[in-house]
């Protein structure tokens, strides 16, 4: 009897980390709501960026903006300008 009970909280304790696993990965886990499913991921806006002039990416990152999930492209420009495109994540338009 103790031995099934031992087996049933070994059982139990990996499947809690199975699942906290699941959450942590999926993105749900986020009390903020900030795991917005995309419909461009920050690697194809960064190629995007780069295909539309000869720029040298310094930085990519994504921010939820006004409640929209917006990745943000710092480049060096051929000029030798530093430029941020932001591209909408849902709809891969170029916002600026």
């Amino acid at each position: 009897m103790q031995e099934n009970t031992l087996k049933l909280d070994i059982f139990m304790k990996s499947l809690i980390k199975v699942i906290a696993l699941f959450f942590l990965v999926s993105g749900t886990g986020y009390p903020e709501g900030n795991a917005v499913l995309t419909g461009v991921s920050l690697d194809q806006a960064t190629r995007q960026i780069l295909s539309i002039a000869n720029n040298t990416v310094l930085g990519a990152t994504t921010e939820i903006i006004d409640g929209k999930e917006i990745h943000i492209i710092k480049v060096l420009g051929s000029d030798g300008w530093i430029k941020f495109y932001k591209i909408d994540a849902k709809t891969g338009a170029v916002i600026s």
